[in-house]
């Protein structure tokens, strides 16, 4: 049997792929036949449960091709390895025993381009929040905007600490929001991404910050799918609602005395 990550970890994807696999390799030289028309798919609300359930199934396949960045011309050539498979006349020279382990790199390869387009993206947007009036660039690449001050204590890395804040890419596109969830979120400040550990450092207790934090400090090239991509430099409003150190755990109560063993008595 194969073996192939991305397949394992994204099983609805498999069908999908077939259609990148069954691309012959003389595509290049033959003329790709002429798509014919396809009839035209009925409104939502005229499809059955199991129609919605069958169109759920492509919104699950293009979320698992979302790793490929794939140009209409490539969902193109997926498309139809796809129906030709289907029809079953895949192309006898492109088989999954060759091109099933080649995949991966090919996920790999796609992965760091999007990460790459991403941090460049990025890297415009930070250096724009850095330009706002009170911004402070730090070190690490942080931007960090005081939007409220305040005369509270500040928070260390060891705190505890309660906040609201609302999270967003550098398009504007939110990917969470404690606002929305309706309670403030609390955690270690020491356990969360660096970019938080640091710039929440920063803040007093009753303040609010802008921090603008690069994917290095961040999530890294993997991102954090499917809200937050690979290289995705992340936007966040935070509001220091708590900061203090944690409680100590209770002391654990004594263990209870051994039970006395029993002297074997010689015998006679």
């Amino acid at each position: 049997m194969i073996e192939c990550t991305f397949v394992r970890r994204h099983p609805a994807a498999l069908l999908a792929l077939m259609g990148l696999l069954a691309l012959p390799l003389a595509a290049q030289t033959k003329p790709a036949p002429k798509p014919q028309p396809s009839p035209a798919p009925a409104p939502a609300a005229a499809m059955s449960e199991d129609d919605k359930a069958l169109y759920a199934v492509g919104l699950s396949i293009w979320k698992s091709l979302e790793v490929f960045d794939l140009t209409p011309a490539e969902l193109a050539l997926i498309q139809r390895g796809l129906a030709e498979a289907a029809a079953g006349k895949p192309a006898a020279d492109v088989t999954i025993e060759t091109y099933g382990p080649k995949i991966q790199a090919l996920v790999q390869g796609r992965q760091k381009a999007r990460a790459d387009k991403e941090k460049a993206r990025g890297a415009e947007f930070a250096a724009k929040a850095a330009q706002l009036p009170g911004a402070v660039k730090a070190e690490s690449g942080l931007v960090y905007v005081e939007l409220q001050a305040s005369t509270g204590e500040f928070a260390k890395t060891t705190d505890r600490v309660k906040v609201h804040y609302r999270g967003t890419l550098v398009d504007g596109t939110e990917f969470d929001s404690s606002h929305k969830r309706g309670q403030p979120a609390e955690f270690p400040l020491g356990g969360v991404i660096k970019c938080w550990t640091e710039g929440v450092q920063k803040m007093k207790v009753g303040g609010k910050a802008r921090l603008v934090c690069p994917s290095d400090i961040a999530y890294g090239d993997n991102g954090r799918p499917p809200s937050i991509p690979g290289g995705a430099t992340l936007d966040f409003e935070v509001e220091l609602l708590e900061a203090a150190a944690p409680q100590a755990a209770p002391a654990a109560p004594p263990a209870p005395h051994p039970a006395a063993t029993p002297v074997p008595t010689p015998k006679q």
